[in-house]
């Protein structure tokens, strides 16, 4: 190996070692960054083992028990829009309790699904309580204010109080066993983190969790800084520079939502309308929110929330405050914005799993198995050509203007024929994609299947002629109708 490939390796392992390098000052969720003169690097010192929280610091913050006891409490009082499950242990064997929000909070619905995680690092107790802040908030406000009952009934948010409940009572960054849980993902340019027995019980946590619902969007909160960070975290040099992901744009956007509904975020002296790329503040490896976009299909951002790590707790309702429009926009534009629909076999009439991209974008966003339907961010007053494909089936595209609400767009794919026969994937009672596919002779299927394209093109031209969208295709939450391609 290279000796220029060598020391990347090295620095990661000292990244994951000591969580930061020590010449890094100032703090994405605890980061440092050097001051070089610049005004988007300040110093903070932020990256102790163990920084001097006092007891008069930590008075008035709930302990891991009171936490827990919230969060039962909470799913008794508003069990009409709750449940209250674990996603784990942490290594000291403390329940990671997650709050579901939603009008049908114990089924599966064709709408897209978003997660908060609070407490990432032990000694960043925030967004633990502003979490709650927030569940409180929507059972308190559901049916009496419109931004709660959209929420509620539209979406299913998730929140997590804290990722890191070991941490919290050792008052330092990393878990029970001092490894900062940020650096514990698998990297896209490192294999540094890719041997799963090294990997702590709180991310193995997050990846099943990521992997078992099929998140949208999603945020951690962290404290230090006030700023809406977003992809990539990192370079595949190392070095300190912007390095923007295919959805570098859309990213751009999210960051805003929030920074914009905040207070004073978009004010920064230090970031540029409150917002920054993670990259060129500074790089890390091994981070949640790299991880969730490549692996998850899910758009998350790393907020800092609070310019101090650990306030007095006679601030938080404050920082609850500055926040609570920032998150609640941030959850509302996944329902009023972007594209949503559906992708159904034109054979069956079936969802089936497919994938959606955007010309010029290159990632793709995957529907779910058991609807079929996908949630597409975008920036609002553009022009995009959406595409929707799947083995098996003929891919289909279409052109829309995005304006300021959401766009419902369905796709009923055609099985696609190949060596004389023809290969349908389908999906078995449980919505579930099934590997054994049916084959059939081109000879047999002619007929059925130009009786269906006849059916099928009969019915769209009824339903564009009354000027109204297809009852079976339909979303409840959408200002606008479907429309099918």
């Amino acid at each position: 190996m290279a000796i220029s490939r060598l020391q990347p390796l090295f620095l990661l392992l000292l990244l994951r070692a000591f969580g930061s390098l020590p010449t890094q000052a100032a703090a994405r969720g605890g980061r440092d960054s050097s001051d070089d003169g610049d005004h988007r690097s300040f110093s903070r010192n932020l990256l102790e083992d163990k920084p001097h929280i006092t007891e008069e610091m930590a008075h008035g913050y709930m302990s891991n028990t009171e936490l827990e006891t919230a969060i039962h409490t909470f799913g008794n009082r508003c069990s009409n829009i709750s449940r209250i499950y674990s996603i784990g242990k942490s290594v000291n064997d403390i329940p990671l309790w997650a709050i579901e929000i939603s009008d049908k909070p114990r089924q599966r619905e064709a709408e897209p699904a978003f997660k908060f995680i609070g407490n990432v690092h032990g000694d960043e107790p925030v967004g633990r309580e502003v979490l709650m802040h927030l569940a409180d908030w929507l059972c308190d406000n559901y049916l009496k204010d419109p931004l709660a009952t959209l929420i509620v009934e539209n979406m299913h948010l998730h929140i997590l109080p804290t990722m890191n409940p070991d941490g919290f009572v050792l008052r330092w960054r990393g878990n029970a066993n001092k490894i900062d849980l940020n650096r514990d993902f698998p990297d896209q340019f490192f294999s540094v983190n890719n041997d799963i027995n090294y990997r702590q019980p709180e991310t193995r946590a997050i990846m099943n969790w990521v992997k078992q619902e099929h998140f949208t969007a999603s945020a951690s909160l962290h404290g230090g800084a006030l700023v809406a960070n977003y992809p990539w975290d990192g370079t595949r040099d190392t070095s300190k520079r912007y390095y923007g992901c295919p959805d570098d744009k859309t990213f751009r956007h999210m960051a805003s939502v929030y920074s914009q509904s905040h207070y004073n975020m978009s004010l920064s002296k230090e970031f540029e309308g409150g917002i920054t790329n993670g990259a060129f503040w500074y790089p890390i490896y091994g981070g949640m929110q790299d991880w969730n976009y490549i692996h998850g299909g899910c758009f998350e951002l790393t907020l800092e929330i609070s310019d101090t790590k650990w306030p007095k707790a006679v601030e938080l309702p404050i920082i609850w405050e500055h926040n609570r429009m920032s998150m609640l926009n941030l959850l509302a534009s996944l329902i009023k914005s972007g594209v949503h629909g559906r992708i159904f076999a034109a054979d069956t009439g079936r969802p089936i799993p497919g994938s959606v991209m955007i010309k010029g974008i290159d990632s793709k966003v995957r529907a779910s198995r058991a609807f079929g339907d996908y949630h597409r961010i975008i920036v609002p007053g553009e022009k995009y050509e959406v595409m929707a494909s799947m083995e098996g089936f003929r891919p289909k595209s279409t052109h829309i203007v995005l304006e300021q609400e959401a766009a419902n767009l369905d796709f009923i794919l055609e099985p696609d024929r190949a060596d004389g026969q023809m290969k349908l994937l389908y999906n078995d009672d449980n919505g579930c994609p099934c590997g054994n596919s049916k084959m059939f002779h081109v000879q047999e299927a002619h007929l059925w299947l130009y009786l269906l394209v006849v059916c099928v093109l009969l019915t769209l031209y009824l339903v564009f002629k009354r000027k109204g969208a297809s009852k079976l295709l339909t979303y409840k939450y959408s200002p606008r109708r479907s429309v099918a391609v």
